[in-house]
């Protein structure tokens, strides 16, 4: 979301992993509860915020906070390096399983969690669904680089869960909300659910900074090479994710003071799923990648890559289809919260299972 470690190559795994992150990065949960303590504390002193706010709106989604979604999403994408992806036809094994758990392990485990964890609270339900859907594009290359990852396979990946979320996301919304909870004799989304609206707010929200990305990148490099664009541009651009994110937050929990301060724990209750989440899918995908016979830059990379989550996508989702005030929408909010100190978690636990799991590539490392 902000600017990159150095490379595993260059970084000792017995740096301190907070140390080799950003300042931005560092404190990313103090950043977000700021956001959410200044949007509640908006929403307290400011009257009419909301009619400000939704006076003007691009479809469903007011103007500034569609600007904040666009923001937020454009310099995640512009990292990428997009001609990375011709490196797929050598890593196919890789590929498969990284397409199997991110794309039926993830959404299926979310979708259970949500109904175990909160089946009397259908909004937070189907935003935490929501949330498994959106496959992680964004943090995911810190948290790999932090572990010493391979940085190369990481971009493909992330380039095909960009491109996957552009083609399945609105299919798999469908199924998970609407025909897989009928199956079961569960509660469906309501009627005013469309798939076609998420389809679209997907479109908008992941296609418009996706083609931004690549052509900022494509231009950049041609026109200055990659050196400049890699270590002066991004950079300069990288920190804005950040302030996308903080102000979107900022102005959902302005709108949602009245249901937080009613029901503070809430946040409590929608975090114990997301935390059970990245747990989950972590260790499994590290287990499913040792077994496979991955070494452990490609293992570790398969694991993170299928634990984090894109929250940028599933708030502007949210928030889309169900309203900026919404329980959907909140539950998308609490994401990054939860997320990134348990991400740093499994950082160290990732370098832990190098030196149990891998010693020969541990002391090849060293050398």
């Amino acid at each position: 979301m902000s600017a990159h470690p150095s490379n595993s190559s260059e970084t000792s795994i017995e740096a301190p992993v907070l140390a080799r992150l950003s300042t931005l990065d560092r404190y990313l949960p103090l950043w977000i509860a700021a956001a959410m303590a200044t949007g509640l504390l908006l929403g307290n002193v400011v009257p009419g915020l909301d009619e400000a706010l939704d006076a003007i709106k691009i479809g469903s989604v007011s103007l500034p906070i569609a600007i904040g979604l666009l923001v937020m999403m454009y310099p995640v994408l512009a990292k990428v390096r997009y001609d990375e992806a011709r490196q797929v036809t050598g890593e196919r094994k890789l590929l498969v399983t990284s397409i199997v758990l991110n794309w039926l392990a993830g959404p299926a485990l979310m979708f259970a969690l949500a109904w175990i964890f909160l089946a009397d609270l259908p909004e937070y339900r189907t935003g935490l669904i929501i949330v498994g859907l959106a496959r992680c594009i964004a943090m995911v290359l810190i948290w790999n680089d932090l572990a010493c990852g391979d940085r190369e396979a990481a971009a493909v990946l992330v380039v095909v869960n960009s491109v996957f979320q552009i083609i399945a996301f609105s299919a798999l919304a469908w199924f998970y909300l609407q025909t897989l909870p009928g199956w079961l004799g569960l509660e469906t989304t309501s009627a005013g659910f469309s798939v076609w609206t998420i389809a679209a707010m997907v479109l908008v929200f992941l296609g418009i900074p996706l083609l931004a990305g690549y052509l900022s990148r494509t231009v950049g490099e041609r026109v200055k090479g990659r050196d400049w664009y890699e270590n002066r541009f991004l950079p300069k651009a990288g920190p804005w994710a950040l302030y996308g994110l903080l102000f979107t937050i900022v102005a959902l929990f302005a709108l949602q003071g009245d249901t937080i301060v009613g029901n503070p724990l809430d946040v409590a209750r929608i975090s114990l799923p997301l935390l059970a989440y990245f747990v989950l899918m972590f260790a499994g995908s590290f287990l499913a990648g040792y077994r496979l016979g991955f070494g452990y830059e490609k293992t570790t990379t398969l694991a993170f890559t299928a634990a984090g989550n894109n929250f940028e996508l599933a708030i502007a989702v949210s928030i889309g289809v169900f309203g900026v005030t919404s329980g959907q929408a909140l539950a998308g909010v609490v994401g990054p919260l939860i997320e990134v100190p348990v991400l740093v978690g499994l950082v160290y636990v990732a370098l832990w299972a190098r030196r149990r799991l891998y010693p020969h590539e541990q002391a090849l490392s060293q050398v």
